[in-house]
């Protein structure tokens, strides 16, 4: 009011009043002169009142009435120009507040009165206005006649007037509340107890209420009167009131001014017992109303509807519901329940549509839903309020769409068909599909053929009514078609809208307040202030308690109707931006559900888009399982109403956009998906994206339709588990529109960001979408079996998108996800399958290249969780799987190899679990990722998993699909040894560490710790492994494979063998090399002798090789040998270890056994080993051989057994010179001198093994057939080499009965024969006379021990005697070859006279056993030239056996095998006489050489007078030099026998003249050709005789009588002889005549003539003394004959006694002594 006080204002005003008296009085001056005094009385008033007082707007104030009164009086004029300008005055004075209360009252009488006489009636409303307005003077009865004033102005026949007056009543009636407000402003901070009103026992007890508020009940309460059509009580004076105008007051006054009737209890008590009934009683007519019932049958008529009431009386409940509903809550829920009633069908059109519009307002105020839902729904007796609203909107919508509308007689034709132009006929075809030509289709739902518009009735989230809006309409208005439809279709979308942000909102503050007060609570340090802290928390836990219950109870009431609706809508609507909205709404309800926790209501909204989502009639079983059977098809009884589940109807209108395949076991035809599927297709996948985190079990739904819709669309997974659009592998192909095509890469793009979007769920939440997920797979492995078909990939691949996301929690999902992989891994359908295993590998290694926090080498668990997977997966059998898992296994070696830890292990293990029967391609890629592995990442593993690689790598090696990759994996294994090598005091130390951490856990655990071969350390545990696997593939099939193993292994133990501990041998030996020796063995004897028939093929197999046996008989020697060895080089550590004489025992068992094998290489390769470990003189350390044993030289007493000293655990000394070897035998560690004696055990043992070979394998078998075996000759020359080294070492122990053995084996070893097919190589051409080299050896043995006993002691001498019976025996064979058993053999015997046939059928030859024999009997007469004297050969008789050995060959002569036999033979026999008979004639006197002298005399007789006959082809030369050889025989007798006599037996020197005669006169052989008779009659040899005979007939030193005798008579006889055959020779002479003689009378002639001169000259050498005087006689008397036969014919006959009669010119002198001796 500022602007009416300033001094300028008051100036202005009291000029205008000046001004107004002055017209006043002017205009009064004629007719009204009173009027004209008051008012100029009125101008000095106001001029003594302005002069007078400072404060000049009071001081009028006070004198107002006055003031006033001369315009009062001026209005009574009732003239209308006078009357104006009085109002107008009036109201100036009004407007500056200078009226008082009694001026007021003056006023308004006076306005009355104009009123009643119908004067200025527009200016007293404005009058009326400005009183009321400016000032606050007007008050009860005053204002009461003010207000009346206005009414009764209103009800004029005056339109403009009414208007006015109805627009000023409006006005002042806000004003009266206005007042009271303020009022209420002035006095707020006043605390007043309220007083209780008695009910309405007074209704004027308005007391208490101060005067502005006094004003306004009273006014209120008659508004009730008025409308209630009862007399008003304080508004006295009204005539006439309208209802609707009443009704439209009231609404105002409630909705402009509720907080006057919260305030007020008096008010309060106003809205209870006034306005509610007013409004229940108005209502009335429209609740018993039924559309179409017959009037008659009610026996009171029932009052119509009336349109303008009915629809105030609906906004007066808006606005009592809005604002008052926590006063009255009973009262509202009456309203409420009218106004579901109101939307029955058999109400009229109009009445439907206002009741949608106001529950339209009430749906966009969730505040107010929420306390409907607390104040009715959640108390125990009360009508379900909020319910049936949201139901009853349901059934309306039904309604709608079931029953034709009635009422509007042109709306029932629209939505029926008549086509009656207008434009609603266009959609009469939209049942069609809107493809077609250029029709633009209306937004609408159709349903069942309703067709019903969609209109746009109001925006979004208001609740803007149009029929609620007609105030100036009293008949009921025509609604279009649909309006109800859209009216009702928003309520549901503002419903929804409204709860789920409301809860929303309230659910986030309440979640982030429980978060902070309860950090808080945690937090805070004070013990007090805690207590505080929870106490508050714990209030607002109970104030969310509470309210979860609200928002539970508000969703459960509404969901059934909501779903109801929503479902039917989304099945009718053909307009895409409805069906959007409509899909939101379900989208947020199931979205506010999932939070909530409401599982039933969440899944069925979410089952309500899927089924959108897919064709109608789709069989999906996720979609009609229990929870979904709760919703589908059923009808919900809501408190009598009935809720009817619709179904999707069939028939579409909309545009196909996409034809496919359902996905099903037994697809049958196609499926088509509409824009609309695509449309809630699109709506899930939000949903899923958004919402995922409170979908929970639902998810199940959700994947199971997406999985039906991509499957439908054709899309396929790639790379990563994202789907792309891929053509579908069978049935008719997809069919997509171009619309969808642009689609689907954002479709595809969606479903991918919804797994990625996984990462940010919780955990549950993130496992219920795993769980999810993996069920979905198991149906879609359910359905791929049993056929090849494309399975549905759908869950495999978004499982593996799901893991890929959620890397950085994987610990938490990866066992369910990996076992679901797995068991798809397993599936029979390949493609099925191929994708478990990729997403299984995919994860793997995505899973150990990502950032782990902490990283993978510092989360140890997690990093064998994760490699765990790739080792289930060797469970599966299909190859393809594997192959991927290997796959995998190479790339994690290549990119995570450095980085494995405490995987390998399992990574190893994969490669190891690969097994024979899984195809050569599986091998070759587990055998790369071994390869790499031995090659790349050996330092980089734990020690501990080096056994495994070894395990891994042996197990290779026994794989047989692929040879190649054996030998290679037993590559590996050298490989791997030499690491171990290189890196071993890293290894042990590791290794040592490792053990002693897992004993302590044993021992904390109490349980033993087990690894194999255990006692031993580690690292020598690790050697042991490996050789363990090497010992396998020794003895494998393959021989190859065999031979390089065996080959690796010993160079394995022969490389690195330093490295072990001592103690570790003795596992080595035993564990290792004699289990593989038993392996062999057994395997070798067992072997197929079956032949192989070419090795694959084109590979030849050569014949030493060409059967399984010959095959195993080259690694039993690879095996023999290498474990001969090592005995032999690592003896010094081998003897340490106690049971070194029972290893030796097993080992030379095993030579034993490999020598008798049947098979001449292992038999061979045996002795090979065996002369290997006999030559063992010294123990030789490795590489040096020490000029002296090491430390032996110091005097150490023996040691007997094992030593355990501290220093056994030796360092590791690499370096190998002798020093540190010396170093070894520390001080602490005497050094071990092994036991002599136990040696010569080892020794004897030896010996025993090689007695036993010899005896066994030179016995001749019993029977002999093809396949007989008969040692080779390589193999027995190797044994009978063995035989000297051997004998080095027993020689002192060495008795006859050994002698005896070795002479049986020595003997058989020779006799044995060779193949046909073999001598080729060994014999040698008969032209050469050698000796084989098994010859050689024997001789070499026979050698050795005579040598030996030649140094030995005394009592080793007697052995001689058995030597030469063992020389001798060889001797013989050069006649008489040895037989072997039954065996035929073919001799090559007289190779000089048929050439062998090498090939002959005979299958076995015997030597040539000439030159061994010749040699034999050289080693004799050698050694007995050296042993003649020694007793032994002297008692033996050795000489005599020698004499009857060479008697043999000497009786044969020529018909020896050789001839050189029997010239060696004489030679010997000399050469062994010239130093036997002496020594015999020193024994003489023992007897001892008795029976050797006709020994010799018979050999003599033998030799010189041969049985055998010279071969034909003997040339003169040859004969010549072998008479020579006979003459050497009887010089010998003359030189060394004869001239003994004495010492000789009598019968021997008698035997020798005997023959000695005989040689003399020596007849021809008759078979003699003339030519070669004088030659052949050996006349050197007969005169050698001649005169030994001579020399000792004729010797003085005859002893006795007798021998004398001998030689005489000897003589006399030959003598006699040559008589007689002249004699006989001249008479067949002369009786032939010309004939001449036979040969051989010839040849006789000639010889005995020779004989004569021979005598004759023979005579003449010796001592005149030794002849005999008649024998010289006799000599004398052969004159005459030999004259006689001058006369023969033949010449030679003629030169011979030419010879014959040279020698007796002697005789023509005779000497002296010849007469002296005659007679004597």
């Amino acid at each position: 009011m500022s602007g009416t006080n300033s001094p300028e204002a008051v100036k202005k005003l009291l000029e205008n009043m000046q001004s107004d008296l002055r017209a006043l009085s002017l205009e009064c001056k004629k007719k009204f002169p009173p009027v004209k005094e008051a008012a100029e009385s009125g101008i000095i008033k106001v001029k003594t009142i302005a002069a007078r007082n400072t404060e000049i707007l009071a001081a009028l104030k006070e004198n107002s009435s006055e003031v006033v009164q001369p315009f009062l009086m001026g209005c009574g004029t009732k003239e209308p120009k006078i009357t104006q300008l009085c109002l107008a005055a009036i109201q100036r004075l009004m407007s500056h507040e200078v009226v008082s209360e009694t001026a007021a009252g003056n006023i308004i009488n006076m306005l009355w009165q104009l009123m009643e006489n119908s004067l200025e009636e527009l200016k007293l409303l404005q009058t009326v206005l400005v009183l009321l307005t400016t000032n606050t003077v007007v008050h009860d009865e005053a204002l009461s006649k003010a207000i009346v004033l206005c009414f009764r102005l209103h009800f004029t026949k005056d339109n403009i007037t009414n208007n006015t007056a109805a627009a000023t009543v409006r006005q002042v009636v806000t004003v009266v509340f206005e007042r009271m407000v303020a009022e209420d402003e002035r006095h707020r901070d006043v605390v007043e107890q309220p007083v209780l009103v008695q009910g309405n026992s007074n209704r004027r007890s308005v007391s208490t209420l101060k005067p502005c508020a006094k004003d306004a009940y009273m006014l209120f309460q008659d508004l009730c009167q008025l409308v209630n059509a009862d007399a008003p009580y304080w508004l006295v004076g009204m005539t006439e009131m309208t209802r609707t105008f009443g009704l439209e007051l009231l609404e105002s006054v409630l909705n402009d001014f509720p907080q006057v009737f919260l305030q007020h209890q008096e008010f309060s008590f106003l809205l209870k017992e006034r306005v509610c009934p007013l409004v229940i009683k108005l209502f009335s007519p429209n609740i018993k109303f039924r559309q179409g019932s017959s009037t008659s049958s009610s026996p009171a008529p029932v009052e119509k509807p009336y349109f303008p009431i009915c629809m105030r009386l609906l906004r007066v409940v808006s606005v009592l519901i809005k604002q008052f509903y926590s006063l009255l809550v009973t009262e509202c829920e009456i309203f409420l329940s009218l106004l579901v009633k109101f939307l029955d069908g058999d109400k009229p059109q109009w009445l439907r549509a206002v009741a949608v519009e106001s529950i339209h307002r009430l749906c966009v105020q969730p505040q107010l839903l929420r306390s409907f839902c607390q104040s009715y729904d959640m108390k125990q007796h009360s009508t379900k309020v909020f319910r049936d609203i949201v139901n009853a909107l349901g059934s309306f919508i039904q309604s709608l769409f079931l029953v034709p509308p009635t009422g509007n007689p042109a709306t029932t034709n629209q939505a029926g068909n008549n086509n009656s132009g207008g434009p609603v006929s266009a959609p009469a075809n939209s049942g069609m599909l809107g493809i077609g030509g250029g029709v633009t289709l209306l937004p609408a739902f159709e349903y069942r053929g309703t067709w019903i518009p969609i209109l746009t009735v109001t925006v979004q989230g208001s609740a803007k009514a149009t029929y609620l809006e007609m105030l100036d309409k009293v008949e009921p208005p025509t609604i279009p078609e649909g309006y109800a439809m859209s009216v009702a279709f928003h309520c549901l979308l503002d419903l929804v809208r409204g709860i789920t942000s409301m809860i929303e909102g309230e659910l986030g503050e309440v979640e982030t307040e429980c978060q902070t007060t309860t950090t808080e609570a945690v937090s805070s340090p004070a013990q007090s202030s805690e207590q505080q802290e929870l106490q508050s928390t714990s209030d607002q836990m109970d104030k969310a308690i509470v309210s979860r219950a609200v928002w539970e109870e508000m969703v459960n009431a509404c969901w059934c109707g909501l779903l109801a609706a929503l479902s039917l809508l989304l099945d009718a609507s053909t307009d895409e931006a409805a069906t959007e909205n409509i899909l939101k709404a379900e989208l947020t309800m199931a979205a506010l559900c999932g939070r909530l926790g409401l599982v039933t209501s969440r899944d069925a909204f979410i089952t309500a888009i899927c089924k959108g989502s897919l064709p109608p009639h789709y069989a999906l079983t996720v979609l009609n399982t229990t929870t979904a059977a709760t919703l589908s098809n059923k009808s919900y009884s809501i408190q009598g109403q009935s809720v009817m589940m619709i179904s999707p109807s069939s028939e579409s209108h909309q545009q196909v956009v996409a034809v496919g395949q359902p996905l099903a076991v037994q697809p049958q035809g196609t499926v088509m998906l509409t824009s609309k599927n695509i449309q809630c297709m699109r709506t899930l996948l939000n949903l899923a994206h958004c919402h995922g985190a409170v979908l929970g079990t639902s998810w199940q739904l959700v994947l199971a339709t997406l999985q039906h819709l991509v499957w439908i669309l054709g899309l396929k997974p790639s790379s990563g588990g994202a789907l792309k659009p891929g053509r579908a592998v069978e049935g008719p192909s997809t069919v997509l529109t171009t619309a969808v095509m642009t689609d689907l890469p954002v479709i595809s793009n969606i479903l991918s960001r919804l797994f990625e979007s996984s990462q940010y769920l919780d955990d549950v939440s993130l496992h219920h979408l795993i769980n999810a997920l993996c069920s979905l797979s198991l149906e879609a492995m359910d359905m791929a079996y049993g056929n090849n078909k494309e399975p549905s990939l759908f869950a495999v691949a978004k499982l593996l998108e799901t893991g890929l996301v959620n890397m950085h929690r994987i610990e938490i999902l990866w066992r369910p996800l990996t076992g679901h992989l797995l068991e798809v891994c397993q599936h029979p359908n390949s493609r099925m399958r191929e994708w478990g295993a990729e997403a299984l590998t995919s994860l793997i290694k995505a899973g150990l290249t990502f950032n782990h926090d902490p990283p993978l080498s510092q989360n140890q668990r997690l990093q064998l969780l994760l490699l765990n997977p790739l080792k289930e997966m060797s469970s599966v059998n299909h190859p393809d799987i594997r192959l991927k898992q290997l796959e995998c296994v190479l790339q994690i070696l290549q990119s995570q190899g450095d980085s494995l830890g405490p995987g390998w292990p399992l990574v190893l293990g994969v490669m190891g679990a690969i097994r024979n029967d899984q195809g050569e391609s599986l091998i070759r890629t587990a055998f790369q990722c071994l390869q790499l592995v031995v090659t790349d990442f050996l330092p980089t593993m734990p020690c501990t998993c080096l056994q495994i690689v070894v395990d891994v790598a042996g197990s290779f090696g026994l794989h047989n699909q692929e040879l190649n990759i054996s030998l290679t994996s037993i590559g590996l294994l050298w490989n791997i040894s030499d690491y171990f090598f290189q890196r071993g005091e890293t290894i042990e130390k590791e290794l040592n560490n490792e053990e002693a951490a897992q004993q302590k856990q044993a021992e904390e655990k109490g349980v033993v710790l087990n690894r194999p071969f255990h006692p031993a350390p580690p690292f020598d545990c690790l050697w042991l492994c490996l050789y363990a696997k090497l010992g396998e593939l020794c003895v494998d099939p393959r021989p190859a494979v065999r031979k390089s193993a065996g080959q690796t292994l010993f160079s394995t133990i022969g490389a690195h063998g330093t490295l072990l501990q001592p103690s570790t041998w003795h596992t080595v030996i035993w564990k290792v090399l004699f289990h593989l020796l038993d392996r062999v063995r057994e395997s070798s004897t067992t072997a197929d002798k079956e032949k192989i028939e070419s090795g694959g093929g084109n590979i030849l197999i050569h014949h030493s090789r060409d059967t399984a046996e010959k095959q195993w008989a080259e690694t039993w020697v690879l095996t023999l040998a290498g474990v001969a060895r090592i005995f032999n080089t690592r003896r010094y550590l081998l003897q340490p270890l106690g049971d070194f004489s029972r290893a030796w025992d097993v080992l030379l068992d095993h030579i034993q056994s490999a020598a008798l094998s049947k098979n001449n290489e292992v038999s061979l390769a045996a002795l090979k080993s065996f002369q290997e470990i006999l030559q063992i003189v010294t123990p030789v350390r490795d590489s040096d051989k020490p000029e002296t044993p090491p430390a032996v030289n110091v005097p150490v007493p023996v040691l007997l057994g094992s030593i355990s000293g501290p220093g056994l655990n030796r360092p590791f000394v690499r370096t190998d010179s002798i020093g540190e070897r010396l170093g070894r035998y520390s001080s602490s560690e005497p050094p071990v001198v092994t036991d002599e004696l136990e040696d010569l055990n080892l020794w004897w043992a030896a010996w025993n093994t090689w007695y036993r070979v010899g005896s066994e394998s030179t016995k001749p078998p019993i029977t002999f057939d093809k396949l007989t075996f008969i040692p080779s000759q390589p193999f027995l020359t190797a044994l009978i080499q063995i035989f000297p080294a051997l004998y080095q070492h027993i020689k002192t122990g060495f008795n006859m009965d050994d002698l005896q053995k070795l002479g049986v084996i020595l003997h058989s070893a020779v006799s044995v024969p060779i193949s046909s097919d073999a001598s080729p190589f060994i014999l040698p051409s008969y032209t050469e006379a050698v000796l084989t080299s098994l010859q050689e050896a024997v001789l070499t043995a026979l050698d050795v021990l005579q040598k030996a006993i030649c140094i030995g002691p005394e009592n080793m001498q007697i052995m001689y005697p058995a030597i030469f019976d063992q020389l001798l025996a060889f001797v013989e064979f050069s006649c008489k070859p040895p037989q072997y058993g039954q065996l035929e053999t073919k001799h090559i015997a007289n190779a000089k006279y048929n050439q062998i046939q090498l090939f002959a059928p005979a299958e076995w030859v015997a030597l040539n056993y000439v030159p061994f024999a010749e040699r034999s009997l050289e080693v004799v007469v050698d050694l007995y030239q050296k042993t003649a004297c020694h007793k032994a050969v002297v008692n033996e008789k050795v000489l005599q056996n020698i004499i009857k050995t060479l008697r043999v060959p000497l009786s044969l002569k020529y018909s020896c095998p050789s001839e050189s036999t029997w010239k060696l033979a004489v030679s010997s026999l000399l050469k062994v006489l010239s130093i036997g008979l002496p020594v015999a004639r020193q024994h003489a006197s023992s007897g001892k050489f008795d029976s050797m002298w006709p020994e010799l005399a018979n050999t003599f007789e033998d030799f010189l007078f041969t049985k055998s006959i010279p071969p034909d082809n003997l040339s003169i030369q040859e004969f010549q030099r072998n008479e020579s050889i006979d003459v050497e025989v009887v010089q010998l007798i003359s030189t060394e026998i004869l001239p003994y006599a004495n010492f000789i037996p009598k019968e021997f020197v008698g035997q020798i003249m005997t023959m000695l005669n005989k040689g003399s006169i020596h007849s021809q052989s008759s078979s003699f050709t003339e030519a070669e008779i004088d030659i052949r009659l050996r006349e050197e040899f007969s005169k050698m005789c001649f005169e030994t005979l001579l020399q000792f007939s004729f010797s003085n030193k005859v002893t006795t009588p007798q021998e004398g005798y001998i030689s005489r008579m000897a003589l006399s006889v030959l003598l006699k002889r040559s008589q007689d055959v002249l004699h006989r020779y001249i008479e067949d002479e002369r009786l032939s005549g010309k004939c001449p003689l036979p040969r051989q009378q010839v040849t006789e002639i000639i010889f005995v003539l020779k004989a004569v001169s021979t005598l004759i000259d023979s005579l003449k050498k010796t001592q005149p003394e030794n002849v005999d005087g008649n024998i010289w006689a006799q000599v004398i008397a052969l004159y005459p004959t030999l004259v006689e036969c001058i006369t023969c014919s033949s010449s030679e006959v003629c030169s011979a006694l030419k010879e014959a009669l040279v020698p007796f010119k002697d005789f023509m002198q005779p000497p002296a002594s010849k007469v002296q001796n005659g007679e004597s």
